[in-house]
């Protein structure tokens, strides 16, 4: 996919997850989130190469000050990842985010561990993260599964999961709950569940 094609689906992105979107100009020229993944996706490509690295990690810092988000070079981002209002993200070097992924402002995923090894979580495809939600350890979130605001989850979620409370516990999804969160007609808000 060409760089320009990319730009576009992300754009298409905000606005599918984005309610206030109103336009492409200003969500291109506006969004923090998106500027985040597009520095991020400059820095990956530079961290695959061990000569780079270091400036990888400077522009990624240089990206933080201007978004309040920090996204570690090393860390694997799927296709139409969004991050909704931004400030105070943080994704760790060896997390990996599955595709139609959301996240909403002051989301760690974080690691529990000193050891280099795989220590930030895993997101599977259209996980939806509430605001401040903190997942923790090399643990796997399932696909379509939801986590609500300011969750501390520390354990696996299988699929299908809605993940509450602190320590999180989860629980299967309704079927009236499995609805995509990327349709605003069938908007379902993560701090419901709260």
């Amino acid at each position: 996919m060409s760089f320009i094609s990319r730009i576009k689906e992300d754009l298409e992105a905000a606005r599918a997850h984005d309610p206030a979107a109103r336009g492409d100009l200003e969500n291109f020229l506006s969004y923090s989130g998106l500027h985040a993944i597009w520095a991020h996706r400059l820095t990956h490509a530079m961290w695959q190469k061990e000569e780079l690295k270091f400036p990888a990690r400077l522009i990624s810092q240089f990206a933080r000050f201007l978004t309040g988000i920090e996204i570690h070079p090393g860390a694997t981002i799927g296709k139409r990842f969004f991050i909704d209002h931004g400030m105070g993200v943080v994704i760790g070097e060896t997390a990996e985010i599955g595709d139609d992924v959301m996240l909403y402002h002051g989301v760690t995923l974080g690691g529990r561990s000193l050891a280099k090894t795989k220590r930030h979580p895993t997101l599977e495809d259209r996980v939806v993260v509430g605001a401040g939600a903190k997942i923790l350890g090399p643990i796997t979130i399932g696909a379509d599964s939801a986590v609500g605001a300011n969750a501390v989850v520390v354990k696996d979620s299988p699929a299908n999961s809605i993940i509450t409370g602190i320590p999180a516990t989860n629980r299967p999804r309704l079927a009236n709950e499995h609805k995509p969160a990327v349709d605003p007609a069938e908007y379902i808000d993560p701090a419901m569940w709260i």
